[in-house]
């Protein structure tokens, strides 16, 4: 096989546990459970055994979509099931850490929804909470496992790239925040429920930045209290930096919207779409293009890739925590690992109100 046939041979699908008989067990069943985790969960064949909501006629709906054996009226009765071994936790950052007190009592592994924490020291807790109950817990950053961006994760794990030197992820659309009324209230929008998810998918290619460089804003007569525009400078240690630029406001139509990602280096260029915000909700597959300096002749390569973030992505994020259980090991999203995202989401908020470049040493509450 020559470099170029190798090169095109991505490994990027989610990787999928041995033992698919696990019994999970989840807590809320909004939106983003019945569009993603549980779709996601059926194509892999995971088991899920149980749900409970705050309201019980929408955990019985989901329920019934899905054939969930078991609706519970609350979290205890959910946890007393000694079928559930993995609760996965879709509820809002500020009320994890009292549910993962509840949860890692009765000593069962969890999946966190993020962002992991209101504050660094709520997701601090959690970490220290789960490491005295030494259970598993994971973090549902899921775009490390769309399609482009393991895909490049791929090729930069095989040194595609070289000496890496930049990154860029560029996001230009319209986002119905009022989907999701609670977030039309809160001060932290955009960064904490959006570009979350680029500043780790830039940590889990690159590893974490040194500093970052942010700055926030809103959009003319937007109805909604937090920022929704953002661009956020990362530096790293020598020559590397990154760029996340997001609009959420573009009044266009969906031609005008695009969601795109290049990541460059000394010897190669990756480029692609994330196509999760392209024709949206639906979405439509990530795309990936990459040229090497070294066989140039051979020009721009373009393997198609399956799948897209919603929902396939989420069942990296489960299949990784169940893989971990199985293998004894802490999952590659773990909320260990996730502090430093939590960090690097503080760092940014902290730079938009002061105004400076902000080290991610400085964030520790």
């Amino acid at each position: 096989m020559d470099k170029t046939s190798q090169w095109l041979n991505l490994q990027y699908k989610p990787a999928l546990p041995r033992d698919l008989s696990r019994g999970i067990g989840i807590i809320g069943a909004g939106e983003i459970v019945a569009e993603a985790h549980l779709p996601a969960y059926q194509m892999a064949g995971f088991r899920v055994v149980a749900i409970t909501n705050r309201t019980r006629s929408r955990a019985q709906e989901v329920a019934d979509r899905y054939g969930i054996p078991h609706v519970y009226d609350t979290i205890d009765e959910l946890l007393a099931d000694p079928d559930v071994q993995i609760v996965d936790i879709a509820l809002t950052a500020e009320l994890q850490p009292e549910i993962v007190a509840k949860v890692a009592a009765h000593g069962k592994h969890i999946l966190c929804q993020k962002p992991l924490g209101d504050s660094y020291t709520a997701a601090r807790r959690i970490v220290d909470i789960c490491d005295r109950a030494s259970i598993k817990v994971a973090v549902n950053q899921q775009m490390r496992w769309a399609p482009g961006i393991r895909a490049s994760h791929d090729l930069i794990r095989r040194g595609f790239l070289g000496t890496s030197v930049q990154a860029a992820i560029q996001v230009n659309v319209r986002t119905p925040w009022e989907t999701w009324p609670w977030l039309t209230t809160i001060d932290t929008l955009e960064v904490m429920y959006h570009s979350i998810h680029y500043l780790d998918a830039i940590r889990f290619l690159f590893g974490s930045p040194e500093s970052v460089y942010a700055d926030g804003a809103r959009y003319p007569g937007q109805p909604y209290k937090g920022e929704t525009r953002t661009m956020i400078h990362m530096k790293f240690a020598g020559e590397m930096r990154a760029l996340i630029h997001d609009n959420h406001n573009n009044w266009a139509d969906q031609r005008d919207w695009y969601a795109t990602y290049r990541f460059e280096g000394t010897s190669g260029i990756i480029k692609g779409t994330n196509g999760a915000l392209y024709n949206y909700p639906v979405g439509e597959e990530d795309t990936i293009r990459f040229i090497s300096r070294d066989a140039q002749d051979h020009g721009w390569l373009e393997p198609p890739l399956q799948g897209k973030w919603f929902p396939h992505a989420f069942m990296g994020t489960m299949g990784e925590l169940m893989r971990a259980i199985e293998e004894n090991r802490e999952p590659e999203n773990s909320a260990r690992d996730n502090l430093q995202t939590i960090q690097l989401v503080f760092a940014v908020y902290r730079s938009m109100a002061e105004h400076r470049p902000v080290r991610l040493t400085e964030i520790t509450s």
